[in-house]
């Protein structure tokens, strides 16, 4: 116990006292005041908890003592404030609570010993899709229409937000999780108590979206945790982490003209990408900072996941309290947040200490210049001036593909050339009763304004409508082959646009209004028009999506469409005007002006005094608190839902939300580790391989094992909403589990999409239906990866997927730090190959058998032992990634939620 560091003092702040932990005393056991402004964040966290078991003097002293160049191997605990849901990741986690309570009584205890112990706070924003668009009256149909796909989960939610403790829930039709998080949820320093006291302490949380860290932008520290873990957050665990590097990244200078946060945080990511951060804390400082709006900062926090850090954080300062203020906190808060950062040192002023890093960045914001990213990595920048001769080498990469991918006679039926194949496409032709046009490869067919990244931050919104006045103003439309959207994270965003008349011009345009949610950014872009779809399919087109989000990882913004660029939301206007990638902006004449003039992109981008003066006086206070007034009601339609059961959900009978089986058994099974004897290989995959291809968030295919399943249960396709939609059935989401249509395994050479080779028999099955033969033979599973397995979005599923078809262990080169964790919180084994190894170098092709020995605690190394077929063995050493004592406890368990169970049934 960390008693002796732990010494308070008397903060005094709005007339008001407080308990806090100040770190100022420390100064004796190391130099604090030059630690990063996060990792005191940390040790403030600690010496808070002192009192707790899990919290050390060693604890307190290593993280004072930090060392920036070593390697991470002090585990420390964290403790956050809060936890922040969407409903994607919520409903699960609120469905993992409901049958912990039914575990509960069957190990002894009672169902309402289950409740969260914080706060927690979930946002319905991820289950808007864009049905309707391009039309007054979108948002009315798209919400009536969500509301009847999402009844059930609804109803679920209602159950939990008056049953459990400490749980609220911002209704549909608000706004995007972190946008909300943003403008209203966070407090930037909480007023708590602790042991009877009044105390002062940071405002952090973890949460379960990846972009979770967009609170960075405020100052505060947080990130994405998988939902199981947020769970265990949510009922006292605090999460274990090792005391990472900090990477410090220096921004000087401002902006140039023309180039907005869009284009500089995507040039952040490119660089931090390409320095390796991941696992790694990054924090923002220097002269730059003064030049950068708290929503340009937040729009790179946002970002953390795609250039692979933890958290992006910067300093609290006085633009920070500006933003708090313009959002409608309170005076007393306002007080607190800057009288308890000062008093704490941890204020950023120009006369702040440099901290010491890890390593140290620089970036020069006036180099910054327009660009794009894509088609399938948010990580891939490309400058506007290259975007041309970028999809064009995409493009002629997919067609020398498609060629490959066909034999001879397959050419010889359809009558057609090799040759001519690798020509540009003339068009597939489309009849509309208002005018006839050809869809070809490099054809725009998405162009969404969407996104929390980018709709927080009232300039580039501003830009966008300012880009669509002037080309209105020239008698210009964007393409009738492109489907046009406007969903911004919140109600403000609206109140803004529509004060300024900017909204009509967008809706001129075609940008109207179509939600508050992460619609196409999350895969919720809808359908497309049935004769756009038929001639993707038809001429086997290459096009186009260009959105203002975040992802844009393969098979994640809609099916049908290959090449996916994000982009400044003016740029998304520039690219629906001009209908096509395969486009030079500057250079090239995006349409004709209504009297038959050239226009160039250069006519309609706004300066930045055009978009000041707009923006004086399109915000103020009072429009937040009036829009946030109230976020916990919601409409009529939201209240009106009936709320069934009382402390146990009653599981009625429902496709959306389905008692799942994690805990079945649990009183008769005691915790211990076992050996993997005789595993089989389901999937073998290579580099990057994302939580998108893992669990799916977007469209159920019918002919899928999900949709077969959805449609023996009565569902008719046109009901089947999404993967993330129903994330709350387990029998959906373990028969969508590696069923991303771009998946590509190995062991089904030549597919895309839920194949695999059932070595018990040697077909080509859908990997559910392998799983389902193996599960009966009592064959346990394994999973072959390559580099950076599980990037993308903290998504749980990707674990419990797995878990539920019978993946003892994953083998890869490298993990993404929250998939390696969720892993471990459903009983999956991680392991890694040592640094030059991989299953190819290895001779590995997936049809082996597999053994590993039981794993010990602290024990480093596994040694797998593959026997293929005839007999051949090859054995090697592979890196146990079960990094803290804490996660050696959960995968002994089965997983952190049996733990935590366990414990609190006085079990373990």
């Amino acid at each position: 116990m960390s008693t002796r560091h732990s010494k308070t003092q008397t903060l005094e702040t709005a007339g008001k006292q407080y308990q806090i932990y100040p770190l100022e005393h420390l100064s004796s056991l190391g130099d604090v005041e030059s630690l990063p402004y996060s990792l005191k964040l940390l040790l403030e966290n600690l010496l808070r908890h002192g009192k707790e078991q899990y919290v050390t003097d060693d604890d307190v002293e290593a993280l004072v003592n930090w060392d920036p160049k070593a390697e991470p191997s002090q585990e420390v605990a964290f403790v956050p404030a809060r936890v922040l849901l969407q409903d994607f990741t919520g409903v699960p986690a609120i469905v993992d609570l409901a049958v912990m309570r039914d575990a509960m009584v069957e190990l002894g205890g009672e169902a309402g010993q289950i409740n969260p112990l914080s706060p927690v706070e979930l946002v319905i924003d991820h289950s808007v899709m864009v049905d309707h668009f391009g039309k007054e009256g979108s948002l009315e149909k798209n919400t009536d229409i969500e509301l009847q796909r999402n009844l059930e989960r609804y109803k679920f939610l209602r159950w939990g937000q008056d049953t459990f403790s400490n749980f609220r829930v911002v209704p549909p039709g608000t706004g995007i999780v972190h946008q909300v998080n943003l403008e209203y949820l966070a407090r930037g320093v909480f007023a708590g108590e602790q042991d009877g006291k009044p105390t002062a302490y940071p405002d952090t949380l973890v949460g379960t979206d990846s972009h979770t860290t967009m609170i960075n932008g405020l100052g505060v520290l947080g990130w994405g945790v998988g939902g199981i873990e947020a769970e265990a957050a949510m009922l006292g665990q605090p999460v274990t982490m090792l005391i990472p590097q900090v990477v410090g990244m220096r921004l000087d200078g401002r902006l140039a003209e023309g180039a907005t946060a869009t284009d500089l945080v995507l040039t952040v990511t490119q660089l931090l990408r390409e320095h390796g951060v991941v696992g790694k804390f990054v924090e923002f400082f220097g002269p730059g900072l003064k030049h950068l709006t708290l929503a340009d900062r937040a729009t790179i926090a946002n970002m953390a996941p795609e250039y692979g850090a933890t958290c992006g954080i910067f300093p609290v300062d006085a633009q920070t309290i500006e933003y708090l203020k313009l959002t409608g906190r309170d005076e007393e808060q306002l007080a607190l947040v800057e009288d308890y950062m000062k008093t704490m040192g941890l204020w950023h002023d120009d006369d702040t200490k440099p901290a010491r890093y890890s390593a140290t960045l620089e970036l020069q914001l006036d180099t910054v210049v327009p660009s794009l990213a894509g088609p399938r990595r948010p990580q891939d920048r490309i400058a506007l001036t290259d975007s041309k001769e970028n999809f064009s080498r995409v493009l002629r990469e997919y067609k020398e593909l498609s060629v490959v991918t066909k034999t001879k006679d397959d050419w010889e039926d359809e009558g057609g050339q090799l040759n001519e194949h690798l020509e540009a496409v003339n068009g597939i032709h489309i009849e509309r009763p208002e005018g006839n046009f050809s869809l070809r490869h490099g054809s725009v067919v998405i162009a969404a304004i969407t996104s929390c990244t980018n709709t927080s931050n009232p300039e580039v919104l501003i830009a966008a409508g300012l880009v669509a006045r002037k080309a209105r103003e020239l008698g210009l439309v964007s393409k009738p082959w492109v489907k046009t959207s406007l969903a911004p994270g919140s109600k403000v965003v609206t109140g803004y646009l529509e004060r300024t008349g900017l909204m009509e011009d967008l809706e001129a345009l075609g940008f109207y209004l179509v939600g508050y949610g992460c619609t196409t950014c999350i895969g919720n872009s809808g359908p497309l028009p049935d004769d756009i779809s038929d001639a993707i399919r038809e001429g086997n087109l290459m096009v186009a999506s260009v959105l203002s989000g975040n992802r844009n990882f393969e098979g994640r913004i809609h099916q049908d469409v290959r090449a996916n660029y994000l982009a400044s939301p003016p740029l998304v206007v520039a690219y629906a005007i001009a209908g096509r990638m395969d486009i030079d902006l500057y250079n090239e004449p995006m349409a004709e002006s209504a009297d038959g003039k050239p226009v160039f992109l250069a006519d309609l981008w706004p300066d930045n005094k055009e978009i000041n003066e707009i923006l004086v006086g399109a915000l103020d206070t009072e429009m937040f608190r009036e829009r946030y007034s109230d976020v916990y009601t919601g409409n009529e339609s939201w209240n009106k839902l009936p709320v069934e059961g009382g402390e146990r959900y009653p599981w009625p009978e429902s496709t959306y939300v389905r008692k799942p089986t994690f805990f079945e058994g649990i009183a008769d099974t005691k915790p211990g580790v076992s050996g993997i004897q005789n595993a089989r290989c389901l999937v073998k995959v290579g580099d990057s391989i994302t939580t998108d291809h893992i669990s799916p968030a977007g469209a159920i295919a019918a002919d899928s094992p999900a949709g077969k399943y959805l449609q023996e249960q009565g569902v008719e396709v046109k009901d089947f909403n999404s993967y993330g939609s129903r994330r709350g059935n387990h029998e959906v989401m373990m028969r969508g589990t590696f069923a991303n249509v771009r998946m590509k395994n190995q062991l089904a050479p030549g597919t895309e999409g839920s194949w695999t080779t059932n070595l018990l028999n040697g077909n080509q099955e859908s990997i559910y239906d392998a799983s389902v033969a193996y599960r009966e033979q009592g064959i346990p599973l394994v999973v072959l990866a390559g580099l950076e397995y599980g990037t993308g979005s903290s998504r749980d599923w990707a674990a419990k997927g797995p878990s539920l078809l019978g993946v003892r262990v994953v083998i890869a080169r490298s993990y993404e730090r929250i998939h390696r964790s969720n892993l471990i919180g459903m009983g999956i084994l991680p392991l890694q190959y040592k640094e030059n190894e991989s299953a190819e170098s290895l001779g590995l092709d997936g049809t082996e058998s597999f053994s590993i020995e039981a794993v010990k605690p602290g024990q480093e190394w596994a040694e797998v032992v593959a026997v293929k077929q005839g007999g051949n063995t090859t054995r090697f050493d592979a890196l146990i990634r079960i990094d803290t004592p804490n996660e050696f406890s959960y995968y002994e368990n089965g997983g952190i939620l049996h733990y935590v169970l366990r414990r609190m049934a006085g079990r373990i």
